[in-house]
């Protein structure tokens, strides 16, 4: 059970950045590296409707987050 909340988790939080950058991108033609994406995941735990984010282990989501600054940086 928790392993599946887990991979939960990380699913939103991998797609939610990854909106998060694209949109930033489109409309600001700003670009943020893993310490922009980690400063959003923190802003995500803050927020009252995703707070379960916070039940899980923040490695796996830290993880994710370098995950996808590396495919960025391998582009």
């Amino acid at each position: 059970m928790l392993l599946a909340r887990t991979f939960g988790c990380v699913r939103v939080v991998y797609n939610r950045t990854l909106r998060y950058r694209t949109d930033l991108y489109r409309d600001e033609g700003k670009s943020i590296g893993y310490t922009g994406a980690n400063a959003y995941l923190t802003e995500m735990k803050r927020d009252e409707e995703l707070a379960w984010l916070c039940e899980v282990s923040c490695v796996p989501l830290q993880q994710c987050l370098r995950n996808q600054q590396k495919a960025f940086t391998n582009v």
